[in-house]
């Protein structure tokens, strides 16, 4: 999984299949976006106006386990 911010255009994305094709983009809610592969699962998950709805958007803690 990848995750990435850019304070330039506000928008914090998830990629969780990283080298799958986007077949379909949803917005599930405003500012939320959903893409697709062609099977339905889920590749990334973008946030747009990031630092309005996340706390620090451009710091990622990871916890394993």
């Amino acid at each position: 999984m990848k995750v990435s911010y850019d304070s330039r255009t506000d928008t914090l994305r998830f990629v969780l299949r990283p080298d799958t094709p986007v077949e379909q983009s949803d917005e599930a809610r405003q500012g939320i976006i959903i893409d697709y592969d062609e099977l339905g699962n889920i590749v990334s998950l973008e946030i747009l106006d990031a630092s309005t709805r996340v706390t620090e958007a451009d710091r990622v803690d990871f916890q394993h386990g």
